[in-house]
């Protein structure tokens, strides 16, 4: 696992995730169709400022039928404690009906806070999100929607690889999110990342003003567009 400076860590949370991706994909460091969530990870409090922090990694299963089966929520506890701050709880749905799971809710998100995470992430489903709001105030949640019950809820595996609306995640991996949605930050390159996206985001400002501008014209668009 390699960690970012604390100056880096606020750099990146002063950039909007798209910025942020848009930044990668100008280095070329991985293929532009990889390192990302899709449509269906949904950013539950999208008001909140950007989320970053490192990936703590587990699975989970909520809808097998029965009570009996090992919870290894300790586990998952010693590890978000473990992780360099600021971490985020990423949790699989490994259960039979992932529509119906349901992983995290303001008990949860509580002492997922107080341990030092800053956020979560399942392809399962959230409840309490009024709760959430207050109880947590700041923690930010992705899931794919809202389950109004926990079912049999059990933390099954911690530590592991997994994979969240077709983003692999790794257990320390840089996560990056807001109410665009979710992607890695390849640690090794973040002074260049963060050079690249700030460079993009002062393009693009360069470019609304100019698109709002008196001076605005369809030739120097044209121009700008394809050089």
């Amino acid at each position: 696992m390699k960690t970012i400076s604390l100056p880096a860590l606020a750099r990146l949370r002063n950039l909007d995730s798209p910025t942020v991706s848009n930044g990668i994909d100008s280095l070329n460091i991985r293929d532009h169709t990889q390192g990302y969530t899709s449509a269906e990870l949904l950013c539950q409090f999208p008001d909140l400022n950007p989320m970053v922090g490192y990936a703590v990694t587990c699975t989970a299963d909520s809808t097998t039928r029965g009570t009996e089966r090992p919870n290894r929520l300790d586990q998952l506890i010693d590890a978000i404690r473990a992780a360099p701050p600021p971490a985020v709880v990423v949790i699989q749905n490994c259960g039979p009906d992932k529509p119906r799971s349901c992983f995290v809710g303001d008990m949860a998100t509580m002492f997922f806070q107080r341990l030092g995470a800053v956020g979560a992430v399942t392809d399962g489903g959230v409840r309490d999100l009024r709760g959430i709001r207050e109880r947590s105030p700041g923690f930010q949640v992705f899931s794919t929607g809202k389950v109004v019950s926990h079912g049999t809820a059990g933390i099954v595996e911690v530590g592991i690889p997994v994979k969240i609306t077709g983003l692999d995640i790794s257990p320390g991996d840089l996560l990056h999110g807001d109410e665009s949605g979710l992607l890695t930050v390849p640690s090794e390159q973040i002074e260049s990342i963060l050079e690249k996206a700030e460079l993009v985001r002062k393009k693009e400002q360069e470019w609304a003003d100019f698109m709002r501008s008196p001076s605005f014209n369809l030739a120097e668009m044209k121009r700008r567009f394809t050089h």
